[in-house]
């Protein structure tokens, strides 16, 4: 059982480092200024891919609950994550996002009834704090609309990702059309904004379409799979704890790809936030259910049993003296 989990939560945090890749792919092979169109791009052909493998619609109330997590997740997720990516110096918006296990432990409690601990709190404090020394870097002024963007996408995908534990899946329906209809439904609601923005779609070259291709099938159609599966099987608080591992997989890869260094300060960051990141699974482990403990039934008093060639006595007729003696002979 521990193995099954451990694995788990492995793959779940599979999405996150992939995530962690979207800064050096955009940088180096997207054309720039057009955050509104990345975000649609990779929210809804990855939708629409798996849509067409699902081949399921949402039923009954589930076309609004679908609709309403595909806003928090990803339509208004992605704007105002590229929005405060653009605005904020020094990778503050990564810092911001690296608040989420804290506003996922507060939305638990409230939506879902699971109380947090002084243990879990500290473990996201110390999440947070990991990140800010491996991200956050000496800037200028702080741009408002930016920290307004930043604490906004990181509510929004905590209010979704704790809706989503507490709404599942209809039942007979798996991730895969759980993820489609979120994918779909986010693109959709990012696409007029696109257009209205941005204007026109940009001409694209090969690098940037072997980027959106990235982008749209490993970076969100696996990513987000792995991450509403991981949501479905594992704690809200469990699953964002596995966030801060984007911000430290875009740090290596600046390293390793982009040529960045990392001082000795960013590299106990990274240290304490994955630790952090580890104690997150350790401290939120699922509380059972509990189930009521049934009342045990009477023991029946057994009947005594007729005399050998005697017919049974009617339930209705008065014992006789010779009954009741009957029942005391000595062997």
């Amino acid at each position: 059982m521990a193995a099954h989990r451990t694995t788990l939560v492995a793959v779940t945090a599979l999405a996150p480092v992939s995530w962690g890749t979207t800064y050096a792919v955009t940088t180096e092979l997207l054309p720039p200024d057009r955050p509104l169109f990345t975000g649609l791009m990779r929210a809804l052909p990855a939708g629409l891919l798996l849509l067409a493998l699902a081949r399921v619609l949402p039923r009954g109330a589930w076309w609004w609950k679908a609709t309403a997590l595909g806003a928090l997740n990803i339509g208004a997720f992605f704007p105002l994550l590229f929005l405060s990516a653009y605005r904020l110096p020094g990778g503050l918006a990564a810092v911001v996002g690296s608040v989420g296990p804290l506003f996922v432990v507060a939305l638990s409690a409230l939506l879902l009834g699971q109380r947090p601990t002084t243990r879990t709190v500290l473990t996201g404090a110390a999440a947070a704090l990991g990140v800010s020394l491996v991200v956050l870097k000496a800037a200028g002024a702080l741009d408002p609309l930016g920290v307004l963007a930043a604490v906004a996408a990181t509510a929004s995908m905590s209010t979704g990702t704790v809706l989503t534990k507490r709404w599942g899946r209809p039942e007979g329906i798996g991730p895969l059309a759980l993820t489609a209809w979120q994918l779909t439904a986010g693109g959709l609601l990012i696409a007029p904004l696109a257009l209205l923005v941005e204007g026109a779609p940009p001409a694209l070259d090969a690098p940037a379409a072997g980027g959106y291709l990235y982008l749209a099938l490993a970076n969100t159609a696996l990513a987000y799979w792995l991450w509403f599966r991981g949501i479905g099987r594992l704690t809200a608080t469990q699953v964002t704890f596995l966030g801060p591992l984007s911000p430290l997989t875009a740090a290596v890869v600046g390293w390793a790809a982009l040529g960045e260094t990392l001082t000795p300060l960013q590299l106990a960051g990274m240290t304490l936030a994955f630790g952090a990141t580890v104690a997150g699974q350790l401290t939120a482990r699922p509380t059972p259910t509990r189930t009521a403990t049934p009342t045990p039934a009477p023991t029946p008093v057994p009947t005594p049993a007729p005399a050998r060639g005697r017919p049974a006595a009617p339930s209705a007729r008065r014992p006789r003296p010779s009954d009741a003696h009957a029942g005391h002979r000595r062997p």
